[in-house]
């Protein structure tokens, strides 16, 4: 059991954390057709799409209303209402994700009434899907942020339907902020091979392509369709993939009753034995050979390599999800977690099997890392690993420095091989410095 200590500084010097904005817009960009609409000034949204457009290197679809100081003070409804009009007539959204922020938080805008008028005004808008979520960015992070908007996602599109209507093959995948667009396209090759329709929420994997598709559309072109959104209700069975979907899975199983089960990673031996076992009972058909020969590889890489890794002491600073993900993997290979950084108390931190996490930004990070052999965080932690004369593996949001991120994959058999080579060549690399 892990000890959770959270800093005393009174100012982030060194932040770590994204704000909730960032979250969300993320996960509706998983969205086709989709347009997030922050409410709240210039400055928070400009701010929000500077850390996704460096990160996936390409335009961001994202609008704002754009609150001056007067309408502050009195009332942001006519600017939502604006706002939302104005896309209706020049992008034509399929979907409209309508984010708050920190400053009309702060004055207690009530954003379900705003949403409720509006449609009451204009009954034209009545098939257009406003997914409302809350997102002050005084308060959680990235990882809140995405599984709040994953969370009202499925509460407010999926329509209701009969038993009859259920589809034996379709399955739901709600697939947390841990996992790159590489990995969402891996996790569906992988369910497909199993006769299973997956319907992937949010779906990134089209994320990088939707430019090229339309590069007139100012809506995303790729994702989850509003239909597969509102068929979810048919679905058999809701795969979890990240502790922070525990709660979307739970909305479904009561809305739909759709049983549902959580993963809280897929990257290591064992990790992916229990998905695909879990894809066998729901689907009733075996692992695939191409599996199995899969993981007499990576049998075979971890037993050959394991000395590489035994003994080496690793510092991270990540979000809860990935932390627990790569923690687990770390320690199936023998390392040794110096120091563990996070952004938010989590529930599933405690039961993380190292010493202790620190909740704290890249300052603490920095201190509590002195020693290690290996630092994992984001693009942020260059300066620190070049301070401390430390390899850097980069994971998180965001990666500006690097061009394959994206579409790096860290999960199942052969993800879970690729993560292993990375880490392993970083470490020889640093041995080969030290021997010369």
């Amino acid at each position: 059991m892990a000890i959770i200590s959270v800093t005393s500084t009174s100012v982030a010097v060194n932040p770590l954390k994204q704000s909730q904005t960032v979250g969300a817009v993320l996960a509706f960009l998983g969205l086709k057709g989709i347009m997030p609409l922050l409410h709240g000034s210039q400055g928070c949204t400009a701010l929000t799409k500077a850390v996704l457009v460096q990160h996936f290197r390409q335009t961001i679809p994202l609008s704002s209303t754009a609150m001056t100081e007067v309408a502050t003070i009195l009332g942001g409804e006519e600017r939502v209402e604006q706002a939302i009009l104005t896309l209706v007539q020049r992008s034509k959204p399929e979907i409209i994700g309508l984010c708050s922020t920190g400053l009309v938080e702060t004055r207690g805008d009530d954003m379900g009434r705003f949403v409720k008028e509006i449609r009451h005004r204009h009954p034209e808008l009545d098939y257009l899907p406003i997914v409302l979520v809350s997102t002050p960015d005084f308060k959680g992070t990235l990882q809140d942020g995405f599984a709040g908007a994953v969370e009202s996602i499925v509460r407010e599109i999926p329509q209701k339907s009969s038993k009859q209507d259920a589809c034996p093959t379709q399955i739901t995948i709600l697939a947390s902020s841990a996992f790159t667009p590489g990995d969402v396209q891996e996790i569906k090759e992988i369910v497909t091979s199993f006769g299973l329709e997956p319907i992937v929420v949010p779906d990134l994997s089209g994320v990088l392509d939707s430019h090229i598709e339309d590069s007139s559309s100012a809506i995303s072109c790729n994702g989850t369709t509003l239909a597969q959104l509102r068929s979810i209700g048919t679905s058999v069975f809701t795969l979890a993939l990240g502790e922070s979907m525990r709660g979307a899975a739970q909305i479904l199983d009561r809305r739909f009753n759709i049983p549902y089960e959580v993963f809280s990673e897929l990257t290591g031996l064992l990790a992916v034995d229990k998905f695909l076992q879990a894809l066998a009972d729901i689907s009733g058909v075996s692992v695939p050979e191409k599996y199995r020969r899969q993981r007499r590889q990576l049998k075979h890489v971890m037993l050959e390599n394991h000395f590489y890794f035994g003994c080496k002491r690793v510092a991270l600073a990540l979000e809860p999800d990935l932390l627990w993900s790569t923690v687990s993997f770390l320690r199936s290979l023998g390392v040794q977690i110096h120091a563990a950084v996070t952004t938010t108390r989590f529930p599933l931190l405690e039961k993380l099997p190292i010493p202790s996490v620190t909740i704290g930004d890249l300052e603490d990070f920095e201190q509590l890392a002195v020693g290690s052999d290996l630092l994992i965080t984001n693009s942020h932690g260059v300066a620190i690993a070049q301070r401390l004369k430390i390899p850097l593996y980069r994971q998180g949001i965001p990666i500006c420095d690097r061009l394959d991120h994206s579409q790096f994959t860290k999960v199942g058999y052969r993800g879970t091989m690729q993560f292993l080579f990375d880490i392993g060549n970083l470490f020889l690399e640093a041995e080969a410095k030290i021997k010369h």
